[in-house]
Formats: structure tokens, sequence, C-alpha cells
């Protein structure tokens, strides 16, 4: 929610309309958070306020509230999708302020987190970057994927890399990591090297494909990205997250 004077994370003078009761999930600055499944009709809201996405919030709220906003988004997704019980089918009903437990049989569940990983591959001077099918934006990025059951985050970066271009890859090391709430993912960052191969798009999920120097750069992600974080760091000369 945006203030159109320029606030950003400004309280209302009266609550909005809702049509879930209010979840405490969290504190932050001695302040108590709640998320709410909250109506859409920008009617209901006070004046000088519009509805914004929350991606939108990253380039305008400080980031520890971007993280809380993206916490309280996951925490609402895990609500609407968890009604019920999967094993008996009774009602579920938050336990905690992250776990919700069966009326009947007493199963406790807590959110999912899709888990995916992201790799810059080093070629001497150049990295590898790729435009994805999928991609809303014309913009080169990074082999991503998602890990699968019984597979080490290792394992992943040289699956995924195989399958979209080809290429065989070593020396994979960590980077960092983030949450990415759209809607429950943790992206985790990697740097690899190339050992061997041709650029072959294998698995219909890339457009293009190719090793790129410093400074001859197409078009790449925004700053709120794992993706930007590892090319910023390979353009500095820096393996490792600052």
């Amino acid at each position: 929610m945006l203030n159109n004077n320029g606030g950003t994370h400004d309280i209302p003078e009266k609550p909005l309309s809702s049509t879930s009761n209010p979840h405490l999930f969290g504190e932050h600055d001695n302040i108590q958070l709640y998320v709410s499944e909250s109506c859409t009709d920008s009617e209901s809201l006070p004046e000088g306020y519009e509805w914004i996405g929350l991606r939108e919030t990253f380039n305008l709220l400080p980031h520890p509230i971007y993280i809380e906003a993206g916490k309280a988004s996951e925490i609402l997704y895990f609500d609407t999708h968890h009604h019920y019980c999967g094993i008996c089918g009774a009602p579920m009903e938050w336990h905690t302020a992250i776990s919700k437990r069966c009326t009947q049989c007493g199963d406790e569940i807590w959110p999912q987190l899709n888990t995916a990983i992201i790799v810059l591959v080093h070629k001497g001077e150049k990295a590898l970057l790729v435009k994805a099918r999928n991609f809303k934006r014309d913009y080169y990025g990074l082999v991503a994927g998602f890990v699968e059951t019984g597979e080490s985050l290792e394992e992943c970066v040289r699956r995924e890399v195989y399958e979209e271009t080809g290429l065989a890859i070593d020396n994979i090391h960590y980077f960092g990591s983030q949450p990415w709430p759209y809607p429950m993912g943790l992206m985790i960052g990697f740097h690899a090297d190339y050992v061997s191969g041709d650029i072959a798009l294998i698995d219909g999920e890339l457009k293009d494909a190719n090793f790129f120097d410093r400074d001859n750069l197409p078009p790449i992600p925004g700053k709120m990205s794992m993706a930007r974080m590892l090319i910023d760091s390979w353009v500095k000369g820096s393996e490792f997250r600052s």
C-alpha cells in the first residue's frame, strides 16, 4: 500500500477492510506485525492510498520492512492454501505464528519453501548470461532452477547448467541467499567455473545464452534479484557477498 503523498509505510487512521481475521506473525522494532487478507477495492482505502504489488515495494520501503512484507505475503499464501488437513480433512487452525495444527488429528504443518539455485559460470574473464523464455523483460540473467528431492545444492547447480546449456562446470562455491516470496521461495546463489562443452539450449527453457565480458554486458536484472548481486560481484572482481 502506497501513500500518494510520498509515504510508504504510514499507518492509516482507520483499519483497512478485511476478509479474514488479522494474524500476528512477528515483531519489528517492538511493533507487532499482523497479516490479513484485505479486499482490493480502491474505494475501501483511506484517502491518499493505493494498492501496489510486493515487488514494487522493494524500491519504496526500507529493506527491513520489505523483508517483513515478504514474510507477511508468504504467511498469507500459506494460510489460504491450508484451510484443511491433508491427512484427515478436518479444518486447520493457527498453532504458532508460523504453523497450523489440525483440529482433529493434531497434525502440525509449517510453510514449505521452494528452494532454488542460481549460478554465475566463469569462463576466463567472461561470465555466462542467459535469456529465459519466461522472462517478462528483455534482459539476460543467470542459469537457475529448483532443487529436486534427494539432491544436494551442488548437484542441482551442475544439473541445471547442463540441462539448460549443455556445459560442464566445477569449483562450485556458495555466494549468498535471499528470501524470494513470489510466492514461497529461497534463492541460493553460487559461482562456478566452466570446464567443457559448447553452449546448446537443450531443454528449451532458454532463448539465448552466451559468455559476456565485463565491458560488453547486455541488459541485466534489477538490483533486488540474486542474479544481479552475483553479476555485480563478478564485475567488481569479488566472488563473495559483501
